[in-house]
Parts: C-alpha cells; structure tokens; sequence
C-alpha cells in the first residue's frame, strides 16, 4: 500500500491518496480544496481513484468533493448522521465565513464498525462523533493506519464550539474508538503531522486522567 498527503486550501486540510500498487485500485479522502493539485497527484502516483471518503463534512474537508467525483466518476462515502452538512452550509460552517460550500448526496452512508470496500482496498468504518454528529475514522488494521479527520490531533483533538459539536461525546469517542486500539497505530489526522494511538495515550492533555492512559 501507498500513501500520499496532500496539504490543501486556507485551513491546511490533509488530503490522503492511499492505493494498492498491485491492483492499482485507490482512495482519496478528504478532497478539501485545490482539486487540479489532487488529480495531478493521481496522475503522477499512477492509480485508479475508485471512491472519495469523508471523515466528516465540514466545508474545508468537502470543497473538491464534487469536482473530483465528476472527473473520476467516483462514489462518496460518508458516516452516517453527516449527510446535512453536505447540502448545508450553515451545517458545515462555510456560510460562517462567506464560502457557501457544498458536495453531492453521499452513494454510501456508512455506521459504526462497518467494513468500506473499494476495489482491493478494505477499511474499518468507526464513528467517531463530537467534531461533527457523523464523524468517522477510518482504520486499516492490518496495515496499523487510521485516518482519524479532525477527531484527534498531535497533542490536541477537534474543536467542538461549532454546529453539532460536542467536547463530551468527542472526548467518549476517542476513549472508545481510538485509545482502544494498539499503541503502535498511527492516525494521520485532519490538520497537521500524524501521530501515534501511544503517544497521544500518554501525552494529550486532553487525554490525561481518560483512565486509558
């Protein structure tokens, strides 16, 4: 498997290009912004693009999501509970700062624990709900990868002072979802480097006293 990030738009978003160099099948998640620099990374890696995959739909993470399935002819997944914030841009905060932004109607409505099959490509869905109401990670256990959206950063987690945030259900998905897996998991987050389940068990703040730690 391969992994690629690409740093896009005015908040920075991670977008992930994670394919399969034997079947060149591939994913694309959170397509946020600049979607020319998207497709000429695909381009470049040299792989199938088979879905879009969303952790959650905040208008930063969802900007390129209508482009990008058009040029690829790609289905979007989305966690169950977000499929608002893709029609509504007082729901995913664009309207707030003056960039109404929306996405297609999700193909694929995913829930807790779910298996999300693209081509040769096999995730494990975990709702992970407190930055948004339908947030997801998306976890490849056999390769120790999550790509946890803006649920969990490097020392920090995801703001929940916005639309359907909430800190108490953020922090109860975390414990059950994320500080439960192996240390040695790491979480390619929304915003900024990756991190690793261990360190942010031993050294978020947020965390701290979780009993998990």
């Amino acid at each position: 498997m391969n992994l690629r990030t690409i740093v896009v738009g005015p908040f920075q978003v991670n977008c992930f290009l994670y394919w399969n160099e034997n079947s060149g099948d591939g994913v694309i998640i959170d397509p946020g912004a600049e979607e020319s620099r998207i497709t000429a990374a695909i381009d470049e890696a040299g792989f199938t693009p088979r879905a879009v995959l969303l952790t959650h739909g905040h208008g930063d993470h969802i900007a390129a999501v209508a482009a990008i399935m058009k040029q690829y002819q790609i289905p979007l997944y989305v966690g169950r509970g977000e499929e608002e914030l893709l029609a509504n841009p007082s729901a995913n905060v664009s309207a707030l700062i003056g960039q109404p932004i929306v996405a297609p109607k999700a193909d694929h409505v995913v829930g807790d624990e779910e298996t999300v099959r693209v081509g040769s490509i096999m995730l494990t869905a975990l709702a992970t709900p407190g930055h948004t109401p339908g947030g997801l990670c998306y976890l490849d256990e056999k390769r120790g990868l999550l790509f946890c959206g803006d649920t969990l950063f490097y020392g920090s987690i995801g703001r929940t002072d916005l639309p359907g945030g909430s800190f108490e259900t953020l922090i109860d998905s975390i414990q059950k979802k994320i500080l439960t897996l192996p240390d040695e998991v790491v979480c390619y987050t929304g915003h900024g480097p990756e991190t690793t389940v261990g360190a942010e068990r031993a050294n978020n703040p947020f965390l701290n006293g979780s009993g998990y730690v």
